[in-house]
């Protein structure tokens, strides 16, 4: 068997190992005579399974006492409408930096449910090239709370600082963080925000999984009229079982966080290899004539690296000859063309190093 390099933005590459414990796991776990797949989510080895996932994601974040970890269904895509369901039972509006694609779906799902919502910043006017800087964020009086993508996974536009979210009066809202694609990816300091969520299909394990990590103090302020299901209290208080979960991808997950405990050394050793991946794919297309990637310096996506080609006619070529190198989908989204190399945690550097290599031999043979 074959395993090639899988550079897609979601669902995205998971660890070898991880895919190996689970192939030797997924008849018999543990020699229970099941898999886990057919397992009770009531079963005490299910609840072992869900209780080890959380503390290990509590440990590898440093997740403070005082903020629920939820692992819910639904997408990311769904937390555009759980998020204002659950932060606008007190009144106030949703305020919004919008820096792409998926920051501005986010915006117009809260605007559809609720009919107004406020742009405290954005990149349009720079054509989503750098993110808006600090001191250019101007909340509404009544911000409920201030979101924000972290990363944006199509565009592969990233944050370099964690917002401070202050309305004019000096009075602090809760900063609210679509984390999807850049979890995990190094440390980070949870405190600093009142809810981040992710969906599971780049750096936490298969799709059908989100994550959602909400302070305490935040549980109590959801609308009367939310569906019961987006309700982060009472998924807190179920355990995040109020129905059946995503079982499996929850049990995957937490096989991700013991490979990034044990044998990655935790998220600071993972920060230092993800930091060496990007800068040299950035290297390699800012020393070529033939590639070239539109994003400030300070802004370019670690997770994503998106690039053009001068002449789009070597577009196919290019993806036909990566494909037959064993290169994996490097088609940039449909909404913007070129190129894209999702570099998550579980891409090794070696793909990075064999694409580097393809890349500059494919301008050799194409200048």
């Amino acid at each position: 068997m074959t395993r090639h390099y899988n550079f897609c933005a979601g669902p995205a590459a998971l660890p070898t190992t991880v895919l190996e414990r689970a192939r030797d796991e997924l008849l018999d776990y543990q020699g229970r005579g099941l898999s886990v797949m057919e397992m009770s989510h009531r079963a005490p080895e299910y609840v072992a399974i869900a209780e080890k996932a959380e503390a290990d994601l509590r440990e590898l974040l440093a997740i403070p006492a005082n903020y629920q970890v939820l692992f819910t269904q639904g997408g990311a895509t769904q937390q555009f409408a759980a998020v204002p369901y659950n932060l606008l039972g007190a009144g106030g509006r949703a305020n919004f930096l919008t820096t792409g694609i998926w920051g501005k779906k986010a915006l117009a799902e809260a605007r559809h449910l609720f009919g107004d919502a406020h742009v405290a910043a954005s990149s349009e006017a720079n054509g989503h090239h750098a993110v808006p800087r600090q001191e250019d964020i101007v909340l509404s009086d009544d911000a409920a709370y201030l979101h924000y993508t972290a990363n944006e996974t199509i565009g592969g536009l990233e944050f370099d600082y964690i917002p401070e979210v202050r309305r004019l009066d000096g009075s602090e809202a809760p900063l609210v963080c679509d984390m999807s694609s850049s979890i995990l990816s190094g440390p980070l300091d949870v405190s600093r925000f009142g809810v981040i969520y992710a969906g599971a299909q780049k750096n936490i394990g298969p799709a059908g999984l989100v994550v959602v990590i909400v302070r305490d103090d935040l549980l109590d302020r959801a609308r009367a009229d939310m569906p019961s299901l987006f309700g982060y209290q009472a998924l807190a208080e179920a355990g995040s079982m109020i129905n059946t979960p995503a079982t499996y991808s929850w049990y995957l997950a937490g096989l991700v966080f013991e490979w990034l405990k044990d044998d990655v050394g935790g998220l600071a050793a993972m920060d230092a290899i993800n930091a060496r991946k990007a800068r040299k794919l950035y290297a390699a297309i800012d020393e070529s004539a033939l590639y070239s990637n539109p994003i400030d310096l300070r802004n370019r996506s670690r997770m994503n690296v998106p690039f053009v080609l001068a002449d789009e006619r070597l577009d196919k070529p290019f993806l036909a000859e990566a494909e037959a190198a064993g290169l994996l989908n490097l088609k940039g989204h449909r909404s913007v063309g070129g190129m894209r190399a999702s570099l998550y945690n579980a891409v090794p550097e070696a793909a990075v190093d064999a694409l580097i290599a393809f890349m500059a031999d494919f301008e050799k043979r194409k200048a």
